[in-house]
């Protein structure tokens, strides 16, 4: 239907122009013919042309009639002049009605054209008869009806062919409209939907003629996505190359595989970065494909391009949380072991030391609780900028937690020495640029750092000799560093020597053993008498013993530190105290009733259930708790001082008592002695060794027993071991004494049966 009303509309538009055409050749051509004809006295003619210039007139400006009726008149104008012409002008005439059929072709349609032709071809061999009869034509007879017959069949042939060429043709011609006018109708809807497609879609024309690639594709074509995310009308770009949206940062490589697949005629693929007309950078996936002609030649590129900004954003996000560290913007675990991993490798090829740092921030917890953790946050990114600048960007800081960092320090000699003395002094500028106080919201602050350094490769691995070493070496040997740095009182830096890997393998093995030790009850608690001025005993020590497989011990003071550090003093604390409950009940079974000391460590006393502890232990054990003394140290009291007294209040309020253990050494404040419940002293060994030969040592253990009697303090010296150190603390009233001159530590079964019936035994103290 589209394509019949398109031939329509060819057709009347066609018909509107010949109208015109002829009406104004006609005014031309038929008003001197009709004057002359008047001339000549040839009236017919004049009356003939009149009148087909009238009626032509008429068909013009009538264009309200039909079409099929404006067309019928004006080939009835062309039959009836053509038959006046023929019968008064002779056979050359016949030209007019051959224009009939023709003319019928083009503006009807073949069967009327048929009709047409058959009238002219009988007006021709009736009416032009006798003319044609008449004529001469030379090597035929002199029949009249066979010469007129001969004209009118050549006349009727030449119509024909020319009635059936235009009305074929015409034919052909609506056919090739319907296949155009689908094919104008796909297009339309693929123009549609390319125009409004998210994706940027750009043609270019290639031209052949261009001498450099930057002007061998012009832009053709540009969607409206394309003018949406660009900000390009399309004005702008058509001719324009399509390097026109490449900027400073698109990818130089990227761009040459590119090229090499366009010089090549290859379609190709990449992810591009492009910038808009404003300047913003953004990223697209872009697929370029060559379209060539029937020759194979080609002549155009179609480049389809999708906006990945939001996802290349999402994965450089995703990349810097699986790398990066959030608050700092530094490398994290992660992204350190391979960049270790990487300067390790080429370190050995290149036969150059480099070392790694792990740093750590002094005191930086305290600053952390005190002040909460925004200010805790900014001190680390401050300390992490400050690490920054100090590298070389061939360098790495990283931050793997807390407030711990790291730093890698690249290809620092060919030689151990020079290298040693680089990283000491960069270890130096950073232990002094964190020393520097921090400002933060108006307020400074004051960290310091402690620094272990490993160097790498170790001596040998560098020419394949020795055991090489791995990222998670590298970083244990610094962190172990570090803690010797700590130990060493902070503020410090130390480098990794092979006995700090010893100890550390010697504490976890101390560790691990111990806990087996205390699950299998291999462990065991020893008494030490405590006696009167009269070498009575009047209580005990409990002491912690770790015996070995091959009759040996493990110094108390080897795995209480390590417990300590590892948290299994508590469980260790717990197994204690129930058994300082169970000797009381032996004693008193023995009928030795007396006190005994067991120590409890900071740790321990600071469990939030700790009193629960305690409670659940005594009723279990039925263990009368007037004959349990804990003793703790003065570093007790350093934290929460009213928060530990107030707990030890609970404790005696349930009948237990409490004692200072080596006091003098640590806390050493007068203070809390007032404050606290407290049932004795214990003087350090360390005050007695020298006494009384040394002044200063006389001196004080004389005060502390001063000082105590005013308080109403029991007092026990511990580490008495001559008769002149008894003699002096029996002299300044000592209540108690401890040590080597009376009783090595032991088992409880052996100091029952030692003091079973003996007159050293005095009786029980209130």
């Amino acid at each position: 239907m589209a394509v019949a009303n398109d031939i329509a509309h060819w057709r009347a538009q066609i018909f509107a122009k010949l109208l015109l055409v002829v009406f104004l050749l006609g005014l031309f051509t038929a008003v001197p013919s009709v004057l002359l004809a008047v001339s000549e006295g040839m009236w017919s003619i004049a009356v003939v042309d009149s009148l087909a210039l009238i009626w032509i007139g008429v068909i013009w400006r009538w264009r309200s009639l039909a079409y099929t009726a404006r067309v019928v008149n004006f080939l009835a104008v062309a039959f009836v002049v053509g038959l006046a012409l023929l019968l008064k002008v002779g056979p050359v005439s016949q030209i007019y009605l051959m224009a009939v059929p023709v003319l019928a072709a083009l503006l009807l349609g073949l069967r009327p054209a048929l009709w047409t032709l058959a009238l002219a071809g009988l007006a021709v061999m009736v009416l032009g008869f006798e003319d044609n009869a008449s004529l001469h034509l030379e090597g035929l007879p002199d029949y009249g009806f066979l010469k007129a017959a001969i004209i009118s069949i050549n006349f009727m042939f030449m119509t024909a062919v020319l009635t059936l060429s235009c009305a074929v043709l015409l034919q052909h011609l609506e056919r090739s409209l319907g296949k155009l006018s689908e094919l104008n109708a796909e297009l339309r809807l693929t123009a549609a939907a390319v125009a409004r497609l998210n994706d940027m879609v750009l043609i270019a024309e290639v031209d052949k003629d261009a001498t450099a690639p930057e002007t061998a594709q012009h832009i053709i074509f540009v969607n409206e996505a394309f003018e949406r995310r660009t900000g390009y009308t399309r004005a702008e770009v058509l001719g324009q190359n399509l390097r026109m949206l490449r900027g400073p940062d698109t990818e130089s490589s990227v761009i040459d595989e590119i090229e090499r697949h366009m010089a090549r005629s290859q379609p190709v693929r990449a992810e591009l970065l492009n910038y808009t007309k404003g300047g913003e950078a953004y990223w697209v996936e872009t697929e370029l494909v060559p379209f060539a002609d029937e020759g194979g030649v080609n002549t155009h590129w179609v480049a389809v391009e999708r906006d990945i900004t939001e996802r290349k954003k999402s994965q450089d996000d995703i990349h810097r949380l699986a790398f990066f560290d959030v608050l700092t913007g530094l490398p994290n675990r992660r992204l350190l072991m391979d960049r270790i991993d990487k300067l390790l490798a080429s370190s050995e090829r290149g036969g150059t030391y480099s070392a790694v740092m792990f740093i750590d921030l002094d005191r930086f917890k305290t600053i952390n609780d005190a002040r909460g953790h925004a200010i805790g946050d900014a001190l680390l990114r401050n300390a992490a900028a400050r690490l920054s600048n100090l590298m070389r960007k061939a360098d790495t800081v990283a931050r793997i937690g807390g407030d711990e960092f790291v730093v890698l320090l690249g290809h620092l000699s060919h030689e151990l020495p020079g290298a040693t003395h680089a990283a000491q002094t960069v270890a130096e500028k950073i232990r002094h640029a964190i020393g520097q106080d921090f400002e933060i919201e108006g307020q400074s602050y004051t960290s310091t750092a402690s620094i272990g350094v490993t160097m790498l490769p170790k001596t040998g691995a560098a020419d394949g000799q020795g055991q090489s070493q791995s990222a998670h070496d590298l970083l244990r040997e610094a962190d172990t560093a570090m803690y010797r740095a700590k130990s060493d009182g902070r503020n410090g830096v130390a480098f990794f020597e092979a006995a700090m890997q010893a100890d550390v393998e010697r504490r976890l093995t101390i560790e691990r053993d111990l806990a087996a030790a205390l699950a299998a009850g291999d462990l065991q608690m020893h008494v030490q008498a405590q006696v009167d001025r009269d070498g009575r005993a009047v209580g005990g020590e409990l002491l912690m013993r770790w015996p070995q497989a091959g009759g040996g011990m493990v110094p108390p003071n080897v795995f209480i530190p390590v417990a300590e550090e590892s948290g299994l003093i508590v469980e260790l604390g717990a197994w204690a105290l129930r058994q300082a409950c169970e000797a009381v009940l032996r004693l008193r079974a023995a009928g030795l009733e007396m006190p005994l000391s067991v120590n409890v460590s900071p740790t321990q006393f600071r469990q939030a259930d700790f009193v629960e502890q305690v409670q659940r232990t005594l009723a279990d054990t039925g263990a009368p708790a007037h004959l349990l003394v804990l003793e703790v140290t003065e570093g007790l009291l350093i934290d929460k001082m009213d928060d530990t007294i107030a707990r030890m209040h609970q404790l005696t309020a349930l009948g237990l008592r409490f004692s200072i253990d080596d006091f003098g050494t640590g806390y050493s404040s007068m203070a809390y002695l007032k404050k606290m419940p407290l049932y004795e002293l214990k003087i350090d060994r360390s005050f007695i060794m020298d006494t009384p030969e040394d002044a200063n040592s006389k001196a004080l253990v004389q005060s502390i027993l001063a000082m105590a009697g005013h308080l109403g303090l029991r007092v026990v010296a511990e580490g008495v071991e001559t008769q002149a150190q008894a003699d002096f603390l029996i002299a300044h009233d000592c209540n108690c004494m401890q040590g080597y001159l009376y009783a090595r530590p032991m088992p409880l079964a052996a100091m029952i049966a030692q003091l079973a019936g003996s007159a050293a035994v005095a009786t029980a103290a209130g």
